[in-house]
């Protein structure tokens, strides 16, 4: 399991997603809305690796004092490869999301080691090759694509039209299953 440093969202976009995972949910789809943890919401990750030291929390207070700001939700992006995919809505990349996202990577990548203990995030993670998104849904097969389209059809929006804030900063922690905010607010 990996760790991960995550954006938090206000509390109409969060709840503009859960719509969307509960869309899925009553359509019998894979859906972000299974998962019965008190700490699933929905999140723009911005970093993670297979373990991430609690020292990090300390390392990005400067980070959570950027927050708040405004992005948009984008359009539909299926991720991965093999026979089962992650569906996750695009979050448009602003520059100052950009920018927070590259200062939240510098300053907590030393408080991460990838699965051989070597220092860093995951390369996926890295400025650069980061793509923000909001999952949906995990472990889709194939063949349930186009109906899982077909479900978030009615949540289409223009660039633009669906506005959330960026409120908070948590870090995940998959080992204790526990999830600490470490700047701006919970929700």
């Amino acid at each position: 399991m990996a760790h991960s440093v995550e954006f938090l969202v206000d509390d109409a976009s969060d709840q503009q997603i859960r719509t969307q995972w509960a869309a899925l949910a009553d359509a019998g789809l894979p859906s972000q809305a299974g998962i019965a943890s008190s700490t699933n919401r929905p999140h723009i990750t911005a970093l993670a690796a297979a373990h991430i030291a609690p020292g990090i929390d300390t390392a990005l207070a400067t980070v959570g004092m950027r927050l708040p700001f405004t992005v948009a939700l984008g359009g539909v992006v299926v991720f991965g490869y093999g026979r089962k995919r992650v569906v996750a809505r695009l979050v448009v990349p602003t520059s100052e999301l950009l920018s927070t996202h590259a200062a939240a990577v510098r300053l907590g990548a030393p408080f991460a080691t990838d699965h051989k203990g070597r220092a860093g995030v995951f390369d996926h993670c890295v400025p650069g090759s980061w793509t923000p998104h909001v999952t949906l849904a995990r472990r889709v097969p194939l063949e349930q694509l186009p109906a899982l389209f077909h479900a978030l059809e009615p949540y289409d929006t223009v660039i633009g039209e669906a506005p959330m804030t960026v409120v908070g900063l948590r870090r995940w922690d998959s080992d204790t299953r526990t999830a600490r905010v470490i700047g701006g607010r919970a929700c």
